[in-house]
C-alpha cells in the first residue's frame, strides 16, 4: 500500500484519504479499507479536505478563499455563499472558464486577487451580522473595503475591456458556449472533476429563477446579479431594442454615479427588522379579515378585457397588414370578433394563451405598441402580432398576456402590478429632449462603457451621449435598490431572458438544431433561420429520462407527445441538471425558504451517476 503524506506537523482533523485510481474519497471512517475494496496496488493520498482555490466574481473581482474539496458541488456552493452572505445557494453553481493565452503586454496587468483564506468555515445556515455585514468582515477596514466591494457595484468598464471579451454572433455560437464555459457537475466534488488546489473557478447565477429578493439582507446577491446581467447585456449574450440598450445605459450611468457618493444603510438591528415583518404580516391578515362578503364575490369574478385590436399573421400567404377587430379577453384565452355587437356569437378564432411565447415590441417615440405571440400548434408555432392604439391599452393587454401564458387569469393578484411594471417601463422611454440637451453639456459620461460595442461602431459618443442623458432624465429620481431593482425587471423582462443554448440532434431528425433551456419551457430552435418551431412548458412534463450508456436524453410532455435528443455541444449532464434544477426551483416556498431540501435538488438532477 503506497501512502503519500503531506507535511507532518500540522492539525490534522481536516484531513481524509483520497484514491486516486478511482478518484474518490475515503469519508466513513467505520469502514475497513477492505471494506472499500482497496488491495495493495492502490495509491491513497492524505491531504485536507478545504483547499485555497481562486473565485471569480460576477462583478470581475477575484477572491482567493478556502473551500470544500470533499463534498459535492452544490454543498461547496454552499459553504461559499455562507462565507459571501449570499441567501439561496442553490441558484448559484461553479463555472470552469478556458485558459486564454496571455499576451505579453498583458503579462504584467494581473487582476488583484483578494484573500480570504483566513475566514473560518461556518457550517451555520446564516452567519452571524454585525453592522449589516458577516462578523468576520468587520474585523479589519481591509475586509470591510473586501465586503463593500461585493456589495456595491462597480464602475462602467472600459470599452477596451467590453470589446476584448467574447461576444457571440448568433444563437449557435450562444450554444457554443456551454463547450467553451463548463458548468461544473453539482453531484460530484472538486477533486473528481480535475480541479486541484489554487485552480480558478467562477461562481454564477445558474438558474435564473429569483426567489424571495430582499435589499435588507441580500447586498451581496443582488449587487452580483446585477453586475451578472449587466456584462450578459454590455456582450450581447441576450438581445433587446436600441432603446432598451439606451434606457439599460442610463441606469448603469446613474447605479454608478449613486452608489459611488450614496453612503450604504446597513441594518444593525435584527429585532426592529423581525418586529416590521411582524406587523406587515399583522397588517395583511386584518386586511384580510376586514373584506366584506361584496368584496370577496367581486374578487372570485374574473374580470374581461375588451376592446378594438389590430391583429396580423405574417407567416399566412397575405399581402393584407393589420386587419381591426374586437377583442375579447376572459381566463386564459383571446377570442375575437367582426365587431362589437357580433361579441354575443361565435368568435372568429379562441387563442388559448397557456403555454405560448409573449415578447414586447414597442417603440414609444413612433406610438408603435405591438405584442408578438408565438402559439403551439401540431405542426410548430403560430406567430402573431395584436396592435394597441396606446400605452394604456397596450399595458392592459401585454400584463393579461404575460399571466395567460402562464396559465393565470385577470384575476390574478399581481395582474395590476405587471400592468404599473409596463407602464413604469414604456415613462422610461419617453424623450425629454429640453432638459437632456441642457444637461448633455454639464455631464459627460463614457458612454461606450454604457452599451455593447454593436453602438459604438454606430453611433459616435457625441450622438450616444444626449439619447443616454435623455433616458436619464427618467430614473434620476431612483434610489440605489430601486435603480438595481428596475435593471433587473427590464432585463427579466426581455423575450430571451433566462435562455441556456445547446446544439442538439433530435431523434430521426437529420440536422441539428438548437434547444433553448429556460426558467420554465424548454423551446426548439431552427438553427438556418434561428426562429422557435415548438414550446414545452416543465409544468406540462410527466416524466424525462437519461439513457447514460448513448448519452441521450427523453422526455414525456402530456398528451402523448414525446421527444428525445443528443447533445452536440455539451455534455446531456448539464442538460438533464438544468432541467431538474429548475423543476427543483419551483418547488420552493415561503414556508421552507429556510430550510433546503438538498435530497430533492439531488434527486432530480444528479442521475445514476450521484448515486
Amino acid at each position: 500500500l503506497k501512502l503519500t503524506i503531506q507535511k507532518i506537523k500540522q492539525d490534522w482533523s481536516d484531513h481524509a484519504l483520497w484514491w486516486e485510481q478511482k478518484q474518490r474519497w475515503l469519508l466513513r471512517t467505520a469502514w475497513t479499507l477492505e471494506k472499500y475494496g482497496i488491495h495493495a496496488d492502490a495509491k491513497l493520498v492524505f491531504m485536507p479536505q478545504h483547499k485555497p482555490l481562486r473565485l471569480g466574481l460576477p462583478n470581475g473581482i477575484t477572491l482567493r478563499l478556502r473551500v470544500c474539496f470533499s463534498n459535492p458541488v452544490f454543498q461547496t456552493v454552499m459553504g461559499i455563499c455562507r462565507m459571501l452572505n449570499i441567501r439561496h445557494p442553490e441558484e448559484l453553481s461553479l463555472l470552469r472558464p478556458i485558459e486564454e493565452k496571455k499576451k505579453k503586454k498583458d503579462k504584467n496587468l494581473a487582476p488583484e486577487i483578494y484573500d480570504l483564506t483566513e475566514v473560518p468555515l461556518s457550517s451555520v445556515s446564516r452567519p452571524c451580522l454585525y453592522n449589516g455585514m458577516p462578523a468576520h468582515f468587520a474585523d479589519s477596514p481591509e475586509m470591510e473595503a473586501i465586503y463593500k466591494m461585493l456589495s456595491v457595484s462597480q464602475p462602467p468598464p472600459a470599452p477596451e475591456v467590453i470589446a476584448k471579451q467574447y461576444r457571440p454572433a448568433s444563437v449557435v455560437d450562444k450554444a457554443h458556449i456551454n463547450g467553451r464555459y463548463v458548468w461544473l457537475d453539482s453531484s460530484r466534488c472538486l477533486l473528481q472533476q480535475g480541479i486541484q488546489e489554487s485552480d480558478k473557478l467562477w461562481l454564477r447565477f445558474k438558474y435564473y429563477a429569483t426567489y424571495d429578493m430582499d435589499s435588507k439582507y441580500d447586498a451581496v446577491r443582488l449587487t452580483q446579479l446585477y453586475e451578472q446581467a449587466r456584462w450578459a447585456i454590455l456582450l450581447e449574450d441576450i438581445d433587446c431594442t436600441e432603446e432598451e440598450m439606451m434606457l439599460f445605459g442610463a441606469l448603469q450611468y446613474h447605479i454608478s454615479k449613486v452608489a459611488q457618493s450614496e453612503p450604504q444603510i446597513m441594518s444593525n438591528n435584527p429585532a426592529m427588522d423581525d418586529l416590521d415583518s411582524a406587523l406587515q404580516s399583522l397588517e395583511v391578515k386584518m386586511e384580510g379579515e376586514g373584506s366584506s362578503a361584496s368584496d370577496l364575490l367581486e374578487n372570485m369574478t374574473a374580470p374581461e378585457l375588451t376592446d378594438y385590436l389590430k391583429i396580423f399573421r405574417p407567416k399566412r400567404l397575405t399581402l393584407k397588414g393589420y386587419k381591426q377587430y374586437w377583442f375579447k379577453f376572459q381566463d386564459t384565452s383571446i377570442s375575437y370578433f367582426k365587431s362589437k355587437e357580433e361579441s354575443i356569437g361565435e368568435p372568429i378564432q379562441m387563442i388559448n394563451l397557456k403555454g405560448c411565447e409573449v415578447a414586447p415590441d414597442v417603440n414609444v417615440a413612433a406610438q408603435k405598441f405591438l405584442i408578438r405571440l408565438l402559439i403551439p400548434a401540431p405542426e410548430g408555432m403560430n406567430e402573431v402580432y395584436l396592435r394597441c392604439e396606446n400605452e394604456q391599452q397596450y399595458a392592459q393587454w401585454m400584463a393579461g398576456c404575460r399571466l395567460g401564458s402562464k396559465g393565470k387569469t385577470l384575476a390574478d393578484s399581481s395582474f395590476q402590478s405587471e400592468i404599473q411594471s409596463i407602464r413604469s417601463f414604456l415613462a422610461m422611454q419617453k424623450t425629454n429632449s429640453s432638459s437632456s440637451s441642457a444637461n448633455a453639456s454639464e455631464e459627460s459620461i463614457n458612454t461606450h462603457s454604457l452599451v455593447s460595442p454593436r453602438y459604438h461602431k454606430k453611433y459616435k459618443p457625441k450622438q450616444l451621449t444626449p439619447r443616454i442623458l435623455d433616458a436619464y432624465q427618467n430614473v434620476a429620481q431612483l434610489s440605489l435598490t430601486d435603480a438595481l431593482m428596475r435593471f433587473l425587471q427590464i432585463w427579466q423582462a426581455l423575450p430571451d431572458f433566462g435562455l441556456a443554448y445547446v446544439v442538439v440532434r433530435f431523434k430521426g431528425s437529420r440536422k441539428d438544431e438548437v434547444l433553448g433551456i429556460a426558467p420554465n419551457r424548454l423551446i426548439r430552435i431552427d438553427l438556418s433561420v434561428g426562429d422557435v418551431v415548438k414550446t414545452w412548458r416543465y409544468n406540462n412534463m410527466k416524466q424525462w429520462n437519461v439513457n447514460w450508456d448513448i448519452r441521450q436524453m427523453a422526455i414525456e410532455f402530456e398528451g402523448n407527445v414525446n421527444i428525445a435528443f443528443s447533445c452536440v455541444t455539451a455534455d446531456c449532464k448539464i442538460v438533464h441538471e438544468f432541467i431538474g434544477g429548475y423543476i427543483f426551483m419551483s418547488t420552493r416556498s415561503r414556508e421552507k425558504s429556510e430550510t433546503l431540501n438538498e435530497e430533492l435538488f439531488h434527486k432530480l438532477t444528479g442521475g445514476h451517476e450521484a448515486l
